[in-house]
């Protein structure tokens, strides 16, 4: 070709491209007014336009950077940006177009994620934060930045998600925000005297594996066949409402058959003559996973006589009891009396006129529990036969129980196509959408609805993290988590406990690198599922991050178990992790230790501090082979160091666990 026609040719490829004309761009929810972008990074920013349009995103901070879109209209670009500081203003530009985001600053990003105590806002209906009101009036920080994922759940991964975007904190902004991420932000920006943008997504009641995706569950193996059944989850919304509707029929039929106290819907063990002399002695309020009846989802059936004066039998009774998880159905007399399934609420069912009678009564109860821990919570004050004449008559002691169902046994399990509670659905609609966003680290509070599986839990959990930092593909990212806090009644004796076990798969999580554990054991409320004091819950998180992500001299930690060593009698406890000094919350001797032989039935221990050991014995157990501390739901437990900060529960034994 001469130069005269390569001329010309170069000359129509240049007008031609010049008639390629950009007509618009678009960016994810994530960018939007007020967002917080990474400090010190090369932050992504993404989004979709015309094929082949040239795209200029420019921060006023002085940094600018340009890319072109693909045949499929998508583009991605890395941002560079500096220290902290702002406000400033990122825009994008392509031909006539111009979209820019206003406000922006510069600071430290955190995804906020887990089940109901991450969501737990700051004021709201079941709400119980400590000093609400005052903290939401004194919520004026301008420099935080508040973004919320709406609940979603989806099949497979998506892009998009609702969200009002971000927002600065103010006393009203902040009311429905998560309050433990607010003040795990409030102290890291205290401390740090940056902006800090807290990106929270989480859902209340929801399992560990719902917030994993696909490819690691299946190297688990464990939630293969659910994913099997997920990944069918493809066609129309009326055709999946169907076979939804027909699986569900048919694991109901599958239910009746499986509950041994059931034929079809007439209840076998709600039979005033029933003969229970095989049932297992139980006390209300618990957990069945507390107990010798074992770690299962499905039915468990409770059984109680009572005797009713004249006077009682004549009056108008109500059952009551607490908050059955999940849900329950109650017999008197063989006769119905009521059913819900609102979970952990307070029961008040009334008795028909004429239906109990003076002497012996029967009543049943049968729960129903889908995931997690099953039984009753509240008090045992809740439990009682309430009269109108003033004369009730308390329940909680003396039941027999017997389990119904295994849901292992039930062959048809339905994908729901709201329920949060599956394998992958909330990774793939309240954090796919999140990965490509640059962060700085992770804040975690979950396992509540894990614990009836906190065996399984000790990998799970770490497989989700590792699965994350996978993900967001910017290497081991900090992970700081809530173990979880003292719940439910006080054991009288040494148990074995669901919720110690889950404590213990959570602080096996340690072993990955740049994580960090909140020890709450000191801070729950053992009435409330959803404990009040989330400052210091934020407070404790914030304290890892500030020792070993911001490099800050400050203690993070509290007591940590290291080994043990067998002396005689008695054994010697050391501890990693002490700051300053051991002692005790309350000045008196260490109090929630447990010793055994071996023979594992352990007995509560007298424990004294020497030093930097705490020495444990007790005249019951003459060779000592373990221990353990602050095992059990809510225990009485006051060991800590200089810093206040509690020790974190532990055992020195591996004996097989309720969850295993």
């Amino acid at each position: 070709m001469n130069v005269h026609k390569l001329v010309l040719f170069l000359l129509f490829v240049s007008a031609l491209a010049s008639c390629t004309k950009t007509t618009f761009i678009e960016t994810p929810v994530l960018f939007t007014d007020h967002m917080v972008l990474q400090q010190n990074a090369a932050v992504k920013i993404w989004g979709k336009s015309d094929a082949g349009a040239e795209i200029t995103i420019t921060g006023s901070w002085g940094e600018q950077v340009s890319c072109t879109t693909g045949k499929n209209g998508e583009w991605m670009a890395e941002l560079p940006t500096i220290e902290a500081g702002g406000p400033y203003e990122v825009t994008l530009s392509s031909g006539d177009i111009t979209k820019t985001f206003g406000d922006v600053l510069l600071g430290e990003v955190w995804i906020c994620s887990g089940q109901s105590n991450m969501e737990m806002p700051v004021i709201g209906n079941w709400a119980q934060l400590d000093n609400a009101e005052e903290e939401a009036a004194n919520a004026n920080y301008p420099s935080i930045r508040l973004f919320t994922v709406e609940r979603n759940i989806a099949f497979a991964p998506i892009d998009t998600m609702s969200t009002i975007g971000w927002e600065e904190c103010d006393p009203t902004t902040i009311n429905k925000f998560s309050a433990t991420a607010y003040f795990f932000g409030r102290e890291i920006h205290r401390k740090l005297n940056v902006p800090v943008g807290l990106i929270h997504s989480s859902w209340g009641g929801t399992v560990a594996e719902a917030w994993t995706s696909k490819n690691s569950l299946l190297e688990m193996g464990d939630f293969d066949a659910t994913l099997e059944h997920i990944s069918h989850m493809d066609g129309s919304q009326e055709s999946l409402i169907k076979q939804y509707e027909v699986e569900t029929e048919q694991m109901n039929l599958e239910i009746k058959k499986a509950d041994i106290g059931l034929d079809n819907d007439k209840a076998l063990f709600a039979a005033e003559d029933l003969d229970d002399s095989d049932w297992t002695k139980i006390d209300l309020p618990t957990l069945w996973e507390a107990t010798s009846l074992g770690n299962y989802d499905g039915s468990t059936w409770f059984r109680k006589e009572v005797t009713l004066t004249p006077a009682l039998a004549k009056s108008k009774l109500t059952l009551q009891y607490g908050a059955p998880d999940d849900y329950d159905e109650a017999w008197f007399n063989g006769v119905k009396v009521g059913e819900n399934k609102a979970w952990a609420e307070l029961r008040q069912y009334e008795i028909p006129a004429g239906l109990a009678k003076e002497g012996k009564n029967v009543m049943t109860i049968r729960v129903y529990d889908n995931t997690g821990a099953g039984g009753f919570m509240g008090e045992v004050k809740d439990f009682q036969l309430v009269s109108d004449n003033g004369k009730n008559l308390p329940i909680a002691k003396n039941w027999l129980a017997k389990k119904g169902f295994d849901f292992k046994d039930i062959k048809t399990i339905p994908v729901s196509l709201t329920d949060p509670n599956q394998p992958t659905v909330l990774f793939n609609a309240m954090i796919n959408p999140l990965l490509q966003y640059t962060i700085k680290g992770a804040i975690w509070y979950q396992g509540e609805s894990n614990a009836g599986r906190a065996y399984q839990y000790r990998k799970l959990f770490q497989t989700m993290i590792t699965d994350w930092r996978q993900q967001w593909n910017i290497g081991d990212f900090p992970f700081y988590f809530v173990q979880l806090a003292n719940y439910q009644p006080r054991n009288a004796q040494p148990v074995d406990d669901t919720w110690a076990e889950l404590r213990e798969a959570q602080t096996m999580a340690l072993s990955l690198p740049n994580t960090g554990m909140a020890v709450a054991i000191d801070i729950g409320n053992p009435l409330d599922i959803h404990p009040g004091n989330k400052q210091e819950v934020g407070r404790r998180l914030a304290l890892n991050a500030l020792a070993k992500t911001y490099n800050k001299e400050v203690a993070y930690s509290g007591p940590m178990y290291k080994n043990i060593e067998v002396k005689n009698n008695t054994i010697e406890i050391s501890f990693s992790d002490i700051e300053g000094e051991l002692s005790t919350s309350d000045n008196k001797n260490p109090e929630g230790f447990a010793i055994a032989g071996a023979d594992k039935k352990f007995v509560w221990a007298n424990a004294q501090i020497e030093g930097d050991k705490v020495i444990v014995s007790s005249p019951k157990v003459i060779n000592p082979v373990a221990v353990r501390y602050a095992w059990s739901s809510n225990p009485a437990c006051n060991l800590i160091d200089s810093s206040e900060l509690p020790t974190s529960p532990f055992r020195t034994d591996n004996w097989k666990g309720i969850t295993e």
